[in-house]
């Protein structure tokens, strides 16, 4: 279950000044929360990896395992799916809302796409080449965005009505550039990479004005407060600090997480900055002297993206959990965790059958094994054997996958996880991964085999499979 931290000597206090974060998008923060929300958002079939709110906190964005966004309508008592974004070929890493009714995401098929929120279609769509985009920042008024690519670039893109333009390319980073922060004026571009470095470049010309920093271990995220005065950073090696950007001295070492951190966010307001991390802990500091508010351990995993509302009291959190989860700060409400099943899935000890164990390793992110299950990141392996490759109705198949001809046996099952998708369905979803032991690929086999078969199909339908 969820846990508090203890508070006594775990951070000492110091002073700094009260600060909004850059992370902005529509004049309010990347993460913010309306008090209103509660409970769970549910309607994801993977792990979330971020989460955002609009201006006006009625609506919010996560971006999801699952290669969906989910467009949300706060309710009196929880929320309402409103759009499910499907336009990525791969899982998406995040999304900003945009004035004009619009939105942007980014994802492991190295795709931005510009969405239209009235009817939850694509507008626009560049695939940029790079191996995947992690992060999207945008300025207040939409006129561009920045996305963080693993390929060591940043990327500007500026809209022109509904189109996505590439207007500069931030390069030079030895590693993947994972965050990025916009400067109150637009001019200049923080990067943050694995290469422990931190970047200013210029946001019209792509040039580098300057290195910041240089922290050692990769830099994972940042935050910039609003007047461009401060930097927060978080690093893999746990490290949470505070820095001056025109000096690149740290000005605040704040208590390290366990893991690597790999979430931060303001409140609207400045006075609460939240992190999460690796290790599963979620700390609220308030900026005026970076004491530690409120601390909790999260021993389900890792913390994907952390937000808070408008005056700190509220906070969503998500991971791998296939739904948003929202807590109270203050007053202060431990953690719900009534429902929550542990192990997830995905999270198996050595014991049982050792078919299902890989299948809860490898498969189960992605898949499920019953009809009323439904799809997930990937399509639900009821009735797999005998099925044609990507023909499974409602489910969003590839073109490579759909025109892939071949029937699920256990012979192609198996080639599958000996070979790897890139081999067997080259140009498909499927992320990719192999069981190289065949001891351990034919109990998966073996599992899927009796675990996917229908009941007594009605007549007719077992042979319709089979063609």
């Amino acid at each position: 279950m969820w846990r508090a931290a203890p508070l006594a000597g775990r951070l000492a206090r110091a002073a700094f000044a009260s600060a909004t974060a850059a992370l902005v998008v529509s004049q309010a923060p990347a993460s913010v929360v309306a008090a209103e929300w509660s409970g769970r958002l549910e309607g994801h079939g993977g792990p979330v990896k971020s989460i955002v709110l609009s201006h006006d906190e009625t609506r919010a964005l996560s971006a999801s395992f699952d290669y969906s966004v989910i467009l949300w309508q706060r309710q009196d008592q929880g929320a309402r799916v409103v759009h499910r974004l499907i336009g990525h070929d791969a899982p998406v890493n995040d999304a900003r809302f945009l004035p004009g009714g619009r939105a942007v995401s980014v994802g492991d098929d190295g795709a931005i796409l510009l969405w239209g929120l009235g009817k939850g279609r694509v507008l626009d769509r560049v695939d940029t080449g790079a191996e995947k985009l992690i992060q999207v920042r945008a300025v207040p008024d939409g006129s561009f965005v920045v996305a963080a690519s693993w390929d060591h670039t940043a990327r500007v893109f500026d809209l022109a009505g509904d189109r996505l333009i590439e207007s500069a390319r931030l390069e030079g980073h030895r590693g993947p550039v994972n965050a990025v922060a916009i400067a109150p004026d637009g001019a200049g571009v923080y990067t943050a990479s694995y290469d422990g470095g931190i970047r200013l470049f210029d946001r019209a010309t792509g040039a580098l004005l300057r290195e910041v920093h240089g922290h050692g271990w990769g830099v994972n995220v940042l935050a910039l407060t609003r007047d461009g005065r401060g930097l927060v950073f978080g690093a893999a090696d746990g490290s949470l600090a505070v820095l001056d950007p025109r000096s690149g001295e740290i000005v605040k070492q704040l208590a390290s997480h366990a893991r690597p951190v790999l979430a931060l966010a303001f409140s609207a307001d400045g006075r609460r900055l939240a992190s999460g991390g690796g290790d599963g802990a979620i700390r609220v500091y308030a900026t005026d002297d970076w004491h530690l508010l409120e601390a909790y351990d999260n021993p389900h995993g890792p913390v994907w993206g952390v937000a808070l509302n408008r005056d700190g009291r509220r906070a969503l959190h998500v991971g791998l959990d296939d739904h948003v989860g929202v807590w109270q700060v203050n007053p202060r409400v431990a953690f719900d965790d009534s429902g929550q099943s542990a192990p997830r899935r995905f999270q198996v000890g050595e014991a049982g059958d050792p078919g299902a164990r890989q299948f809860a390793r490898k498969c189960s992110v992605c898949h499920t094994l019953t009809p009323q299950d439904g799809n997930r990141a990937g399509p639900t392996l009821h009735g797999l054997f005998g099925r044609r490759a990507g023909s499974l109705p409602g489910y969003p198949y590839s073109k490579a996958l759909r025109e892939a001809g071949f029937i699920w046996t256990e012979e192609t099952v198996s080639d599958l996880f000996a070979r790897g998708p890139d081999l067997v369905t080259p140009g498909s979803k499927m992320p990719l991964q192999r069981l190289t032991n065949q001891a351990e690929r034919r109990a998966l086999v073996a599992y899927l085999k009796r675990a996917t078969a229908p009941g007594q199909p009605p007549a007719g339908q077992a042979e319709d499979e089979r063609r």
